[in-house]
């Protein structure tokens, strides 16, 4: 089972010097990104077609970030290449023997313009413009955000950053939504790769689908029938082998883990980041989590917020993996208690009854109802969750029970399960814009929610008698408010939740509705993401 998501740059020594020059003159702003605009220019060489020129962009920027790094610009004219020679553009040629054999695309005029550029650079060495550290990282420690030009925005990603700073961050700050919700945004949460969350019980195979997925064991990885995992592990990609500790790499500015600061020196002590070279992990993050645990073991209370912190991950994750064994079907409470609060992001759950071989098909077919059955229970909602079934290891088969009807069925589902991971990195930009929107969304409801208790508070007296009041009838408020500005309720938070979190503040002290500000963010939903998502499509149309 393989997971090759980006094709391996074959190109010859010698292209690859011909691309850092073409590449380098065609990223004019020195950025080390090929935007759509720098495109338009320097592709009407080639005198393909722009039918021809929109499918090399759409591949090339698989991603959808709006632009081409280094090594999808090589890629792009690979394609050119092989449209100039009479092949239909389409994805299929990325994993072709003509693309391992492409050579540069012929492009004309583009000679004399490098001549003129090396005339005036003399002195100057011509090397491919090294990854920067992102320009945006500045912008999350400027005293004044709105300063923030547009002009310095080069990606759909660079224009979130720039919308959150300016129109959606001041929502947040003013109605304390960091305190009640989600941390405050900073840079690494833009620029993260995608996340692979995988929850279950001890011994559901975790760490293994992992292993599996790398072909090899990374730093800290413990697999055996008896509780392995004691801690959250992120599987990254870095330039050594080696494991950071949770207190290190949730102060490092350049991680997306600042906001895991808190919940506390207990469970900082339970999560360490695992950082290996791995082709895989260039593209995608993996998290592996302690076993959920059931039976007499729950009556040992860990010492953090488990259900928390699998949240909060959830909430930065694009795919959740709840991982079963046949032989433990069994929903615990704790189980319960972390599927309820992967509540709002249903569309990233996916179910993997791993372990399937060691059963044989009628069994199965009985573990399965089972399963659907104990799921149908906890998660309750009508629509059926999609459940992978087969066995994510490097061990054979085992036939003797599956038979070959079971063989046949796992190869499917395991080819299903690998379409669902290849996917992740071409959707990531989508799922932040997507992420985005819910978060505005998000913080637009809390500030209603603010807002409105400040207003219930008396002007004088009983202030405390009317705060404790509002809690304890924190569910009739919430009613309220989703009678009065026409809200969803499926849109509100826990309200346990947020009893406990708002019995540590003074109501008084809150703000008022702030009019301008909902109008902000709704002028950025309607207009400045429909426009971010305008500007950065494909340059061809």
């Amino acid at each position: 089972m393989e997971l090759d998501i980006v094709p391996f740059d074959s190109c010859s020594k010698e292209y690859q010097n011909l691309y850092e020059e073409w590449f380098n003159y065609a990223d004019a702003d020195g950025d080390g990104r090929f935007t759509g605009n720098e495109a338009i220019k320097f592709f009407a060489m080639s005198n393909l077609s722009r039918q021809e020129l929109k499918q090399v962009w759409a591949i090339a920027d698989s991603k959808r970030e709006g632009y081409l790094g280094f090594k999808e610009f090589v890629i792009a004219m690979q394609l050119v290449s092989l449209g100039q020679c009479g092949y239909s553009i389409t994805h299929d040629l990325l994993t072709s023997d003509a693309m391992r054999h492409a050579k540069p695309p012929i492009m004309d005029g583009l000679d004399v313009l490098l001549t003129k550029k090396k005339r005036k650079q003399k002195d100057k060495e011509l090397s491919v413009s090294p990854p920067h550290p992102s320009p945006t990282s500045k912008w999350f420690t400027a005293k004044s955000a709105k300063k923030v030009p547009a002009s310095s925005v080069t990606s759909i990603v660079d224009g979130l950053k720039r919308l959150y700073l300016q129109k959606l961050k001041p929502l947040e700050v003013t109605y304390h939504y960091n305190d009640f919700v989600s941390p405050l945004l900073t840079n690494s949460d833009f620029d993260a790769k995608p996340m692979v969350l995988l929850l279950g019980q001890y011994s559901t195979g975790k760490t293994t689908f992992i292993k599996h997925m790398l072909k090899s064991s990374y730093p800290g990885a413990h697999i055996g029938p008896e509780p392995t995992t004691d801690r959250f592990v992120v599987v990254m990609s870095g330039p050594d082998e080696r494991s950071i500790p949770g207190n290190t790499i949730a102060v490092q500015a350049d991680m997306p883990f600042s906001g895991l600061t808190t919940f506390g020196t207990s469970f900082l002590s339970k999560f360490e980041c695992s950082q290996m070279p791995h082709p895989l992990l260039e593209h995608i993050t993996f998290v592996d989590s302690p076993g959920v645990l059931s039976g007499e073991k729950q009556r040992t209370h860990r010492q953090y917020d488990f259900t928390g912190v699998t949240s909060w991950f959830a909430a930065k994750c694009d795919l959740i993996l709840l991982l079963f064994d046949p032989h433990k079907l069994d929903v615990s409470d704790e189980f319960k208690r972390v599927i309820s609060s992967l509540r709002g992001h249903d569309d990233k759950i996916r179910v993997v009854l791993n372990k399937a071989d060691q059963v044989d098909t009628q069994q199965l077919m009985r573990i399965y109802g089972a399963l659907m059955w104990s799921l149908g229970k906890v998660l309750n909602v009508p629509e059926v969750m999609r459940v992978y079934i087969g066995s994510f290891n490097d061990k054979t088969i085992n036939d003797s029970l599956s038979g070959p009807l079971g063989n046949e069925l796992f190869q499917k589902e395991q080819d299903d399960l690998l379409s669902d991971l290849k996917d992740i990195p071409k959707k990531a930009c989508d799922r932040k814009i997507n992420e985005f929107v819910k978060r505005a969304r998000a913080a637009k409801i809390h500030a209603y929610i603010i807002s409105h208790l400040k207003k219930q508070m008396p002007a004088m007296i009983g202030k405390a008698k009317a705060q404790q009041k509002l809690i304890d009838n924190l569910d009739t408020e919430f009613v309220k408010i989703q009678k009065e500005f026409h809200l969803p309720p499926g849109d509100f938070p826990n309200v346990e939740h947020f009893k406990e979190t708002l019995s540590g503040y003074n109501i008084d002290k809150f703000e008022k509705l702030n009019k301008k500000m909902i109008q902000t963010v709704d002028d950025m939903l309607a207009y400045d993401v429909p426009n971010l998502l305008k500007t950065f499509r494909n340059p061809y149309g």
